[in-house]
C-alpha cells in the first residue's frame, strides 16, 4: 500500500459500557489499534454500572483507533466512542464527518443503547445494529426491534466483537446499508 490514501472513510462504533466496542476495533484493524483503555479506579465506582460486567478491568477513556486498508487509495478509519456516560460528551465531535455508524448492543442491557441510538438519529447517521453475542436471554429480532424502537430500514445483525470475520460481515453490512440508502436518494432525486 502507498504510503498515504487518497480516501480515507470513517467508520464509529458506538454504544453502552463493556459492550465490546474496542474488542471489534481490535479484531478488525489492520493496523495494531490505537486505544485509550485505562485501568478502572475507585473513582468510578459509584458513576459507572458493573454489575453486568463485573470482571472488567479498564475502559476507553477517549476512544478507540483502528485501520483498514479496502484498496492501494482507499481505507477505513475505525473509532470506537467510549461507552460510559460521563464520557458521551465526545460523541458529537467523534460523529463529525463520519460515513456510517455500528451500535454494539448486549442483549443483556438493551437500555444502554439508547442514547447511542438517540444521538445517531439526531445527527442524521446512518447506522446498523449489532447485537454482540454475549450469550444472554434469547431475545428475538422483533423483540430487540421493539425495545430500542429501532426503524424498520435499519439492520439488526448479531456478532462476536472477537471474531474478525464476524466484525468484517457487520462493516460489510453497513456498506451494504449506505449503498441501499444511497440508491434510495438517488430514485427519489431523479426527475
Amino acid at each position: 500500500m502507498a504510503a498515504t490514501a487518497d480516501n480515507g472513510l470513517k467508520i464509529v462504533i458506538v454504544g453502552g459500557f463493556g459492550v465490546g466496542k474496542t474488542t471489534m476495533v481490535r479484531s478488525v484493524s489492520d493496523i495494531r489499534p490505537l486505544n485509550t483503555e485505562e485501568t478502572m479506579t475507585q473513582a468510578g465506582e459509584g458513576t459507572d454500572d458493573r454489575s453486568a460486567v463485573p470482571n472488567k478491568t479498564a475502559t476507553t477513556v477517549a476512544f478507540d483507533f483502528g485501520r483498514i486498508s479496502l484498496d492501494e487509495h482507499t481505507v477505513l478509519y475505525l473509532f470506537g466512542a467510549p461507552g460510559q456516560e460521563r464520557f458521551w460528551f465526545l460523541w458529537d465531535r467523534l460523529f463529525a464527518g463520519t460515513l456510517g455508524a455500528i451500535v454494539l448492543v448486549d442483549d443483556r442491557r438493551l437500555a444502554d443503547s439508547w442514547y447511542a441510538i438517540d444521538r445517531l438519529e439526531h445527527h442524521g447517521t446512518p447506522f446498523v445494529v449489532a447485537r454482540n453475542d454475549f450469550g444472554g436471554p434469547p431475545y428475538t429480532a422483533a423483540e430487540v426491534r421493539k425495545a430500542l424502537d429501532l426503524d424498520p430500514n435499519v439492520p439488526l445483525l448479531t456478532c462476536d466483537a472477537r471474531s474478525r470475520a464476524a466484525g468484517k460481515q457487520v462493516l460489510i453490512s453497513l456498506a451494504e446499508h449506505l449503498q441501499s440508502l444511497a440508491a434510495a436518494q438517488q430514485e427519489t432525486a431523479a426527475p
